[in-house]
């Protein structure tokens, strides 16, 4: 008995957590806005959005399983670091929706040749799919393998106001 109250108690506090989370921290940027410039923080795992210099919002995000260093080789697992540009998007990604990043960069294809291997690519900030279902606002406790991932709400809303040859910059 002591174990069903706990699993019941644990899974009214997961059902509470995401009901809060979505009332407070959703706060839609403004309409018909234009992002032309994304600053990644992957040491505080976040994403500042702007437009024109002024800051819309700050994400949440999940990164790459090995989240120290930039990325170099082909399945190391890691988020690239550096300077990059939004290149395409993508309606139908297997995680809900995705905005391409630009990766490799020159500097990303000289390193992995000093290394002989490859850079690897297809690095995308995306949703979360259909693999956390409604409780996708932990989709910070998981890793990518790589690229950038948010709640697919919130890449519904960057999908419509990122424009293509956005910069983004991905810091330590």
């Amino acid at each position: 008995m002591k174990h069903f109250i706990r699993v019941l108690l644990i899974a009214f506090t997961m059902i509470m957590t995401l009901i809060i989370y979505r009332s407070v921290t959703h706060f839609p940027i403004p309409p018909d806005s234009k992002i032309d410039r994304i600053i990644v923080d992957k040491s505080d795992r976040t994403m500042h959005v702007f437009s024109k210099e002024y800051l819309l919002k700050t994400y949440s995000i999940a990164i790459g399983k090995n989240t120290l260093g930039k990325k170099e080789t082909e399945g190391d697992q890691k988020t690239p670091e550096g300077h990059y540009m939004i290149f395409n998007k993508n309606p139908h990604s297997r995680y809900h929706k995705n905005l391409g990043i630009s990766y490799p960069n020159a500097d990303d294809r000289a390193n992995a040749k000093k290394l002989g291997k490859s850079t690897g690519g297809d690095i995308k900030i995306h949703g979360t799919g259909t693999e956390l279902g409604p409780f996708d606002i932990f989709h910070t406790w998981f890793y990518t393998d790589g690229c950038i991932r948010v709640t697919n709400d919130e890449m519904d809303e960057l999908y419509k106001a990122v424009k293509i040859g956005a910069n983004i910059e991905i810091k330590p």
